[in-house]
Parts: C-alpha cells; sequence; structure tokens
C-alpha cells in the first residue's frame, strides 16, 4: 500500500512563537495542511476529538495538561499520528527512539521534520494503525512511570537540552504544581520518602528520593552536607567547628544544620 500523500496535521504548544516558527516550516513542506493550532493541552483534546486530523505535533513541556498528558486523554480511535517536540536530554531523547515514539528536538531540523511526516505518512498507509495506537499508549505509559517526579521535574522546570540543571524545581502538590527559583532555595533535608524544600521562609515537600533531586541542582550552588541535608552554599554565613570532627553551619536565615563528619571534606566549597 502506498504512503498517504496528503496530511492534515495540529499544533500543540504552549508558546505562540514555538507554534508560528513550525506552521511556516511546515507550510513550506507539500502534502501537509495545518488546520489548527492550539495553546494548551485542554484545548488540544477538544480539537483532536472534533477535527480528527491526521498528525498532531505535540509539545511535551506545557503548564496544566502537558504533552505526554494528552495522548493519555485522547480515546484509541481518535489518536492520531503523534510527533512529540521536546527539548529533552539526551537519556530522555534514548528513551523515546526505544519505545518507537517519534519526536523532533527543539530548536526543530527541517531535514528531521520532513522525517518525521515521511514516517506519519508510511505508518497510515499500513493496515495495523489501532496496534500503532495501542503502543504509542504503552510507550507513553512507560515514559511518564520512568521516575514518579523526576519526568515531571524535566516537563514543568525548563530542563532543555545541553542544561544539566534547571532554573526551577517542580514542586507537585495535590494536583497544584509550584515552581521554586533554584536560586531561592535555601536548604532540603529529608522526611522519609519526602523531600522538605525550604526556601524565602516557606516549606515546599515532594516526593522524590534526595538522589534524584540532588541531580537537578547545579553542585557550583548546592552541596550535601549530610545524608539527608542539602544546603544552598551561598547561603551559608558562618561555619563552627566541633570537637567530635563535625560542623554546625549557620545560615542567613539564622537556621543552624549540621555537616556529618562524612562530609566535613565539602569545606572546601564554602571557603
Amino acid at each position: 500500500m502506498s504512503a498517504v500523500e496528503n496530511l492534515t496535521a495540529v499544533i500543540v504548544d504552549d508558546e505562540p512563537l514555538a507554534r508560528r516558527g513550525l506552521r511556516l516550516r511546515l507550510e513550506h513542506m507539500s502534502g501537509v495542511d495545518v488546520v489548527a493550532e492550539c495553546g494548551n493541552g485542554r484545548e488540544a483534546l477538544e480539537i483532536i476529538l472534533q477535527l480528527n486530523p491526521d498528525v498532531a505535533f505535540v509539545d511535551i513541556q506545557m503548564p496544566g495538561v502537558n504533552g505526554l498528558q494528552l495522548v493519555q486523554q485522547i480515546p484509541l480511535e481518535k489518536l492520531p499520528q503523534v510527533v512529540f517536540v521536546t527539548a529533552y536530554d539526551q537519556y530522555a531523547v534514548e528513551a523515546f527512539e526505544v519505545n518507537a515514539v517519534d519526536y523532533v528536538l527543539k530548536p526543530i531540523e527541517e531535514e528531521r521534520l520532513q522525517l518525521a511526516l515521511t514516517r506519519a505518512r508510511e505508518k497510515m498507509a499500513t493496515a495495523d494503525i489501532a496496534i500503532q495506537r495501542e503502543q504509542l499508549l504503552e510507550a507513553v505509559a512507560d515514559l511518564t512511570k520512568e521516575s514518579p517526579e523526576a519526568l515531571e521535574q524535566k516537563l514543568v522546570s525548563g530542563q532543555f537540552a545541553g542544561s544539566a540543571y534547571p532554573d526551577k524545581i517542580a514542586v507537585k502538590d495535590s494536583g497544584k504544581i509550584t515552581l521554586v527559583p533554584a536560586r531561592e532555595i535555601d536548604w532540603i533535608d529529608a522526611a522519609g520518602d519526602y523531600m522538605c524544600v525550604h526556601a524565602q521562609g516557606e516549606t515546599h515537600v515532594m516526593r522524590i528520593t534526595m538522589k534524584e533531586l540532588e541531580q537537578q541542582l547545579d553542585p557550583k550552588l548546592f552541596q550535601r552536607i549530610h545524608r539527608s541535608t542539602i544546603v544552598n552554599l551561598s547561603r551559608v554565613r558562618e561555619i563552627r567547628a566541633h570537637i567530635n570532627g563535625e560542623y554546625h553551619l549557620v545560615l542567613d536565615s539564622g537556621e543552624c544544620l549540621k555537616m556529618s563528619r562524612s562530609y566535613k571534606s565539602k569545606v572546601q566549597h564554602f571557603l
């Protein structure tokens, strides 16, 4: 069966300039008709159900309903060919490839975009579209389960390719996501399976491991001083040595944190 020539497409991205840029690229390619643009996941769900487009270019990183959640909410029989638009790091991109989910990286390259369209046409020409849709949903489910909070961090906080540390930490609580600027964090301590993020007099609680959260923070600014404590180096006002080999760190806020002996080599980071 020959590949489908003409495709109807929907663009889903919360950034107007990103939508415009992708539309202009698609308009210069033959056989593609952009029938709608959507600025958020909820709007996109309504449009896709109404228009039944052949392909949807879906930005993963969107506030509210993100790209992965959008795909999971579309009924199987209405699910178009999905091309994720992502600014993920290389590790996550490899996860997409393993799960056979098509994607284009930001900034979008025309050659890669053309390849995504070719793949969409070829998939639509096959007889097992229902199976493809099921595989897509399974792949998305695998991605969303990859790490309980770490994936949400990447989706919301703006961890772009080539940037190892996000500017903001996404704290999800009771369906609400609070973006906490990393530089405003004073210190972090563990409370069982939860992390308490202390910033500007407020405490934000998030379910994530200490190791995962530590990987989100720039070591030039944050250092672990105890198995259950991370501190913002710029907040340390005073270092007090104790006879037992431990140190106490006094922060600008007046908070006193214990640095255990096993981490005392970290003192050089404060000097």
